[in-house]
């Protein structure tokens, strides 16, 4: 009788990504998992040692994905942009794993990589050394909860987008003017969640690197 297939590590992951496509980190199980794959769960612990190691793990595969052939460019603000827009890309193709990141992070070579260009950059921006820990940390806050909340908006379905526009419609354009006064005067000018996404990215990222540069000697 021939033994049960051995999975390399590599493949376990393709095959967790593959399975965090139509779920979260929540329902997602190393005992689901592992029936995908036609095995045990104690051949998949082998590799891993627990689920949040496995979902880490697949995180900062995107991270790895999204580092890869980059080249830093420009002055220190265009690299940190250049940086954090090629991540949002690579999340925003599996947006299932962008909550993943932010709540379980990632300790890996991808994570490193990040980590890395970002303190470099404020290096060269000739911040002290003692204020760029604090300032790569707003950095990374920043850009994981921008990029977690686009995610949730594009993992939604077309018809639950659709249900969610019309109660936003609803909301704001049939405020009572005397209870919300202001927001029936910015009704037709205030958008949704959803709208104008890498503007919006762009723009509070910019903010924030701009807040750096008036700090800096």
């Amino acid at each position: 009788m021939a033994g049960r297939r051995r999975w390399s590590t590599e493949e376990i992951l393709d095959a967790a990504t593959e399975l965090l496509r139509t779920s979260d980190a929540d329902s997602f199980s190393v005992r689901k998992l592992a029936m995908a794959l036609g095995t045990d769960s104690s051949s998949l612990y082998r590799h891993f040692r627990n689920k949040t190691e496995l979902l880490r793990a697949v995180a900062d595969r995107i991270l790895l994905a999204a580092m890869d052939g980059y080249r830093p460019e420009g002055d220190w603000k265009q690299r940190i942009t250049a940086m954090a827009l090629r991540l949002r890309e690579a999340f925003g193709r599996q947006p299932q794993l962008a909550a993943i990141w932010g709540r379980y992070a990632s300790g890996g070579g991808g994570s490193r990589l990040v980590m890395e260009e970002v303190l470099q950059a404020l290096r060269a921006s000739g911040l002290p050394d003692e204020e760029i820990p604090a300032h790569y940390h707003r950095i990374a806050i920043l850009v994981a909860a921008l990029i977690a909340s686009e995610a949730g908006v594009n993992a939604i379905g077309p018809k639950e987008y659709e249900q969610g526009m019309e109660l936003f419609r609803v909301a704001v354009l049939g405020a009572d003017p005397e209870r919300f006064p202001a927001l029936a005067h910015f009704a037709r000018d205030v958008r949704p969640l959803g709208a104008d996404r890498r503007a919006a990215f762009e723009e509070i990222l910019a903010a924030q690197l701009a807040q750096i540069e008036a700090g800096i000697p």
